[in-house]
C-alpha cells in the first residue's frame, strides 16, 4: 500500500511542476527579464562542440590583428640605418668628405675601407656587410684613377635599387671654413627645390621620384630609435638641380633678434622673424650615371646618355695640348724654310749688291 501511495503522489506532483515552469517562462518573456550568466553557461555547455574546426580561435586572430596594427603604426624611417664606407685609394679630401657626412647623420654606421680589387665583388661584399651591421642603405664612395675620379654608389640592401653618381666639386667643412655650426646628433630638414624637378633630366618622373626617395632615406634622420639623437632641428639640407646635376648644400638654422647689428645690416624688415640660414658645408655635386634594379647589380633601369666620363675630358685636354704643340712645331719649321729661301740665314755670308758702300768706295 505504501508503494502505491508514493506512485500516486509522484504522478500528481509532476503536472503541477510543469505548469509552474510554463508560467514562469511566460512571465519572464512578458516582463522582459534577461537570463542570468549561469543559464547562458549551461546553454553553451549543452551546445555540440566540433573537435576539428578549420578557423583559429578568436584569441589568435586578435593577437595577429594587434601585431599588424602595431607594424602599420611604425614609420618606415625608423628602420633606416646607413652603412658608410670608402674603397681603397681615396684621397684625404674624399676621406674628410665622408667624415663630415657621417657626423651629420647620427643614424649612420661608418665602416673601414672596402678591400677589394674588382667591382664585380660589390654585390656580395657590400650586401653582407649591410646585413652584418643591420643596415638597409649603403653609401659607398669608390675612387678610381689614383683618386682622380670619385663615384658614389647609393643602394638599398638587399633587394635594390642602386644609384651610381659621379661626385665632383667636392669641398669639405675644413676647407670652406664657414661660420655655421650645428649640434652633433641633431636632426635636419631635407628640402628639394623646384629646380630638382625642372632641371634634372633622368628620363622620366618615375626616375626622379626614385632618386628623391633614395636621397630622402639617407639625409632624413629618424625621430626615434637612434643612439645619441638629440631632439633639435637645427639644419637644412638643400638639394637642387642644375645642368642635369644634383647640387647638395647644408645650412644651419640660426635664430636671432631683429635688433641685432647683423640683421640691421642685412636690411631685415619689421615683419621678419629673425631666422636665417648660414652655410655649414660640405659641398658636392652629383651627376647621375646609371640606375640598377638590384643591389649593386641587375637590369639597367636608366642610363644617362649625356654623361661624359672624366677620362674623355682628360683625353680632350691632352689632344688640345698636343694640337698646340703641333702648331708651334709647324710654325717653327715654316719660319726656318722662309729664312732659308730669302737668304737671311745668319750663318751664311750675305751677297753684296751693286750699290753696296764697300763695293763703291772700296
Amino acid at each position: 500500500m505504501a508503494s502505491i501511495y508514493k506512485r500516486a503522489t509522484k504522478a500528481q506532483l509532476e503536472p503541477e511542476a510543469s505548469d509552474e515552469s510554463d508560467m514562469s517562462d511566460s512571465s519572464s518573456s512578458s516582463s522582459g527579464t534577461v537570463r542570468g550568466d549561469e543559464d547562458l553557461a549551461e546553454d553553451e555547455d549543452l551546445k555540440p562542440i566540433t573537435p576539428f574546426s578549420s578557423s583559429p580561435p578568436p584569441s589568435n586572430q586578435q593577437a595577429e590583428a594587434a601585431e599588424l596594427r602595431k607594424l602599420k603604426q611604425i614609420p618606415t624611417e625608423l628602420r633606416n640605418r646607413i652603412l658608410m664606407l670608402t674603397s681603397r685609394g681615396v684621397s684625404f679630401r674624399h676621406r674628410h668628405l665622408l667624415t663630415d657626412l657621417s657626423s651629420f647623420l647620427p643614424h649612420s654606421y661608418r665602416d673601414t675601407k672596402l678591400d677589394t680589387k674588382s667591382s664585380n665583388n660589390y654585390n656580395s661584399a657590400l650586401n653582407s656587410l649591410a646585413d652584418l651591421h643591420n643596415c638597409n642603405y649603403v653609401f659607398f664612395l669608390e675612387a678610381r684613377k689614383n683618386a682622380q675620379d670619385l663615384y658614389l654608389w647609393l643602394a638599398k640592401a638587399p633587394n635594390g635599387p642602386t644609384l651610381k653618381f659621379h661626385v665632383g666639386n667636392v669641398h669639405t667643412m675644413a676647407e670652406l671654413g664657414f661660420g655655421g655650426n650645428v649640434l652633433k646628433g641633431g636632426r635636419g630638414l631635407t628640402v628639394f627645390d623646384k629646380s630638382f624637378d625642372e632641371q634634372l633630366c633622368v628620363g622620366g618622373d618615375e626616375n626622379k621620384a626614385l632618386i628623391r626617395e633614395m636621397l630622402r632615406g639617407v639625409f632624413c634622420v629618424p625621430s626615434k630609435g637612434v643612439r645619441g639623437l638629440k631632439p633639435f632641428i637645427d639644419r637644412v639640407v638643400g638639394i637642387y638641380g642644375l645642368d642635369g646635376k644634383i647640387w647638395i648644400r647644408v645650412y644651419e638654422i640660426r635664430e636671432g633678434s631683429k635688433d641685432s647689428t647683423e640683421d640691421k645690416l642685412a636690411g631685415m624688415d619689421e615683419l621678419a622673424t629673425g631666422i636665417k640660414l648660414v652655410e655649414v658645408g660640405p659641398r658636392l655635386v652629383l651627376t647621375p650615371i646609371v640606375i640598377l634594379e638590384g643591389s649593386f647589380g641587375g637590369p639597367v633601369i636608366f642610363e644617362n646618355k649625356m654623361y661624359v666620363s672624366p677620362n674623355m675630358v682628360r683625353r680632350e685636354a691632352r689632344m688640345k695640348k698636343q694640337g698646340r704643340y703641333a702648331q708651334r712645331t709647324f710654325d717653327k719649321t715654316d719660319r726656318t724654310r722662309k729664312i732659308k729661301d730669302l737668304g737671311l740665314n745668319t750663318g751664311a755670308e750675305r751677297k753684296r749688291s751693286a750699290v753696296d758702300n764697300r763695293r763703291l768706295f772700296g
